[in-house]
């Protein structure tokens, strides 16, 4: 049974970037306000270790991590920041490597608004964010020491665990405390130092679902009771109108109309950061004209709404496998020489030619993606958190497969620095 992850899709609602509001405050007191600027683009990257039992019994655990990349598209009247946001989970268990990249996985899009205090306005047919309304800001000044309490929900994404077909809505109220202000370092920048104002957020589940009509003739199961906790320290950017990261431990049990229990505990962390997009016709030519410098044989770059893609065709494998060339390491490292400039996140997709059974292609382009990922790990290009793989097998050519000359352009691997 899998359950769209609670934790990692927390801090796309947390970041809007609203205009500034001009309010007065006693000496010592703060008005801690979302700001926001149309155009600005944002990224949260969160990490959660989570544990899950079903029935009493350990299922698995598992490193989820989810990225969340967003743009404010629009201001209304009422100051509003409308989001426009991607939000993707990826995924490692235990028993796998987790040396390498993480691969990409499906993404979700939705659309909200949010005004300066943090509260949400979001159409039901959108599943992410799963956390809402936190935080909400309080509508005074305050200082060191103050509580507030707001309410709020969690929307989970039940439809393949138990055909909801709307987000399965979680009530509570949490209870903020203005714990201290704090000198560190900025996730955005990693050199610069703020002055944070650091919140404690704390709330409880309970909450008894109705039971649909005529529940004892549906075969599907149901969510009946969901309890649990969550226990939060963010770091508030004050100057920025915005989260700069943020840690959590929580647990959520949610019992079934079958009689079955399910139990998520875990811990998370995060990081919020702005971004540029590298996806412009003056980027495009620069790296163009950089291609060629470095006389780069088989390389091409496009732009997309996804970002710019540099792709390396008739990419080189020892045979039959996904151990790179020491030929196309060295092309690589040039390439990283141009990447390096961009500070983007990275997607790695592998692409074959037509040769072998789909499975067969699917799995090798997976490998291939990833062995040029963890090759640009290797030599300090990003981090895992920062690279992502994809495999698409041979369903998405450029050329003819008719020819070993298509064949050849078919068989590639494309590095796109990401803009969402």
């Amino acid at each position: 049974m899998k359950i769209k992850n609670r934790t990692g899709c927390f801090f796309i609602f947390l970041l809007v970037l609203f205009s500034s509001v001009s309010l007065s405050a006693q000496s010592g007191e703060k008005f801690l306000r979302f700001k926001f600027k149309e155009g600005d683009n944002y990224r949260v990257l969160s990490t959660v270790n989570e544990s899950v039992k079903v029935n009493g019994r350990l299922n698995h655990t598992a490193e989820i991590v989810n990225r969340v990349s967003a743009r404010i598209t629009s201001i209304d009247k009422n100051g509003r920041g409308l989001n426009e946001a991607t939000f993707v989970t990826l995924e490692n268990s235990k028993s796998a490597d987790t040396n390498g990249a993480l691969t990409y996985g499906e993404e979700y899009e939705s659309k909200y608004w949010r005004d300066e205090r943090g509260i949400y306005e979001i159409g039901k047919e959108y599943f992410m964010p799963v956390v809402r309304d936190v935080p909400i800001l309080p509508e005074k000044a305050i200082k060191p020491g103050d509580t507030w309490t707001a309410n709020g929900h969690e929307a989970h994404d039940l439809r393949r665990s138990f055909a909801n077909n709307e987000p399965f809505k979680v009530p509570f109220t949490a209870t903020y405390t203005y714990l201290r202000d704090e000198e560190g370092i900025s996730s955005d920048s990693k050199h610069e130092k703020k002055t944070f104002q650091v919140l404690g957020v704390k709330y409880s589940l309970f909450f008894e679902s109705p039971l649909p009509e005529n529940a004892e003739n549906l075969i599907d199961d149901f969510p009946v009771t969901t309890m649990g906790f969550s226990n939060q320290t963010i770091w508030w950017d004050n100057d920025k109108g915005q989260i700069d990261h943020y840690t959590e431990d929580f647990r959520i049990v949610m019992e079934t109309y079958l009689g079955n229990q399910f139990d998520f505990t875990g811990k998370a962390h995060a990081e919020v950061t702005d971004f540029e997009r590298t996806a412009t016709d003056e980027n495009l030519a620069q790296v163009l004209e950089k291609v060629k410098d470095l006389d780069l044989e088989d390389v091409s770059v496009t732009k997309s709404e996804k970002g710019l893609t540099i792709a390396l065709e008739n990419i080189q494998f020892k045979p039959n496998s996904a151990v790179l060339l020491d030929s196309e390491k060295a092309k690589i490292n040039k390439i990283a020489k141009i990447i390096e400039n961009y500070p983007n996140d990275l997607l790695i997709t592998g692409h074959t030619a037509l040769s072998g059974t789909p499975e067969g292609c699917q799995i090798l382009s997976e490998e291939r993606a990833d062995s040029v990922a963890q090759y640009m790990i290797k030599i300090g290009l990003r981090d895992k958190y920062h690279i992502f793989t994809q495999g698409f097998g041979a369903r998405m050519p450029i050329a003819s497969n008719d020819t070993e000359a298509g064949k050849a352009k078919n068989r590639r691997v494309e590095i796109t620095i990401l803009d969402k």
